[in-house]
């Protein structure tokens, strides 16, 4: 797999998301982890080890203990990735602005056109 498709599955399940939320506020310890989660602890060691296979996240063992952060740098493949899409559908949705502004001003054009000759009847008539 290439690691944009990597980040994009990692990101594909809740549990893996509310990870990376709980982590970007700060380091924990697996226990810290797995606690929230309604999951069993062989389950939150699969998540962790996508995670960490992504590169979203990284272990450092601190004595007994092995604490758990987040590296946010693959993210932004992510947002990279969204970015072009947000260009594309920007351009999609301007254009239709525009082609909406244009019938809107044809549609004045004649409201007025009608206008105008309603108002040289009402001049005829009297």
């Amino acid at each position: 797999m290439d690691r944009l498709t990597d980040v994009l599955t990692a990101l594909s399940h809740p549990s893996r998301r509310d990870i990376i939320r709980r982590l970007a506020a700060a380091p924990a310890r697996f226990t810290d982890v797995a606690r929230p989660l309604d999951v069993t602890l062989n389950a939150v060691t699969k998540h962790l080890k996508l995670l960490e296979r992504a590169g979203l996240i990284e272990r450092e063992r601190r004595g007994r203990e092995v604490l758990i952060s987040l590296r946010p740098e693959p993210l932004r493949l992510v947002s990279s990735w969204v970015h072009e899409y947000e260009r594309f559908w920007n351009q999609r949705l301007d254009a239709f602005e525009g082609y909406f502004r244009r019938m809107r001003g044809k549609d004045a054009g004649h409201t007025r056109k009608r206008r105008t000759k309603a108002a040289q009847k009402k001049e005829a008539n009297r």
